[in-house]
């Protein structure tokens, strides 16, 4: 488990466990909530905030020089690969980081996660989406427009419905419990 310097982070809460090795290339613009838990080989680019209750499981990125919002009770599974910015391909600049910038074009935006949201292992989340509370991605799926909430996707296709009440029921009796401790 890796042991960061607190004041390398923007924020960094209570009970946060990030494993080793794990690349923060900007850890002045991270903000990590209570109780995370990053696994081991993940790479973070960029803005994140990363709310309570949060895993990172092995072999995850965020990449791209945008925005990323995790907010409380998300999980990612192995290999999930957030896109918050890219090369613009338009034809008005070079492509790639070896160009200076001023010969470039990027497209930076977002990716926000709400709560209760879970992506499985390999899923690739592109920039300027919403997850929408609860929804559930399966493995290997491309996102690349937002998703209402509590429902299970594959891709972007709603295949069916997830309950949300047994799950905000167990949310408010783990926050009334935590808040004690």
């Amino acid at each position: 488990m890796t042991t960061f310097n607190k004041r390398v982070f923007k924020r960094i809460g209570k009970n946060v466990k990030i494993y080793e090795p794990c690349i923060f290339s900007q850890p002045e613009k991270v903000i990590l909530g209570d109780n995370i838990i990053i696994s081991e080989f993940n790479h973070f680019m960029g803005h994140s905030q990363i709310g309570d209750f949060v895993h990172i499981a092995p072999f995850c990125s965020i990449a791209g020089g945008g925005d990323c919002i995790l907010d409380n009770f998300v999980g990612l599974s192995a290999g999930v690969r957030i896109i918050t910015g890219s090369e613009d391909i338009s034809g008005e600049g070079l492509t790639n980081p070896t160009i200076p910038i001023e010969f470039r074009s990027r497209k930076t935006s977002f990716v926000h996660c709400k709560k209760h949201s879970f992506l499985a292992t390999n899923v690739i989340v592109l920039p300027g989406v919403t997850i929408g509370e609860g929804a559930v991605i399966g493995a290997g799926s491309i996102v690349n427009k937002d998703l209402a909430p509590w429902g299970v996707y594959i891709g972007t296709r709603r295949i069916r419905e997830r309950p949300s009440e047994k799950i905000l029921e167990l949310e408010e009796k783990l926050c009334d419990l935590t808040k004690f401790l």
